[in-house]
């Protein structure tokens, strides 16, 4: 899918999940207010490549007090790369989890086209979207910037690093329990399992 609808797709499926909220209205974020959000999310000015991990295990407790959450346990990784063809910051993410009551291991990933705030300043959020009308999320930081908020309505899954043609009718649907995911940042190594290649799982592992 070429790069110029993907950017209104990106932004669309944000907003969706905005409405699906309640609404909150947003406006896109200044090149100077992106720059400070993409410093907050890698923990320092992103070179040409940057990683952030963000990792969640649901304890049978906070279970036990959402019983219609479906995903038992779910890891965000957030990357950047700055392409040499237009020397600009591209952002993407991946995340893996799996669900409560059904074997396997689940991924999804896509890119990350737009940097937005509400109009009351009160949170950024990085918009992404999957592919070819998959769907998107919205993610956000906590104001410590030690945890990521993921907030979806809907988007395409497929089996871990096992895609077949069947997961194009795969969809992790937000429901009252599974619309806000709050996910702790950790050691990039955590989000291994969600490397694409050698050289990014060195990456991901080095200290």
């Amino acid at each position: 899918m070429k790069l110029a609808l993907i950017l209104p797709l990106a932004f669309v499926a944000l907003i969706g999940v905005a409405r699906a909220e309640g609404a909150d209205d947003f406006r896109e974020a200044t090149p100077a207010e992106t720059e400070t959000f993409n410093a907050r999310m890698y923990a320092g000015t992103p070179g040409k490549t940057a990683y952030a991990c963000f990792v969640r295990r649901y304890d049978a407790e906070h279970l036990a007090q959402h019983p219609k959450q479906k995903v038992a346990s779910m890891k965000l990784l957030v990357s950047a790369e700055t392409f040499e063809a237009d020397e600009q910051l591209h952002n993407s993410f991946r995340i893996g989890f799996r669900y409560r009551h059904r074997s396997g291991d689940f991924d999804s990933s896509g890119s990350c086209h737009h940097t937005v705030l509400t109009k009351d300043g009160s949170e950024v959020r990085l918009g992404c979207g999957v592919d070819c009308e998959g769907g998107g999320l919205g993610i956000a930081l906590s104001k410590d910037d030690k945890s990521a908020i993921v907030r979806l309505e809907s988007i395409r899954i497929w089996q871990h690093k096992k895609a077949t043609e069947d997961d194009d009718n795969r969809t992790l649907v937000a429901g009252s329990d599974d619309g806000i995911f709050r996910l702790e940042r950790t050691d990039n190594s955590e989000c291994a399992a969600l490397a694409y290649d050698r050289k990014e799982l060195a990456a991901l592992r080095h200290k």
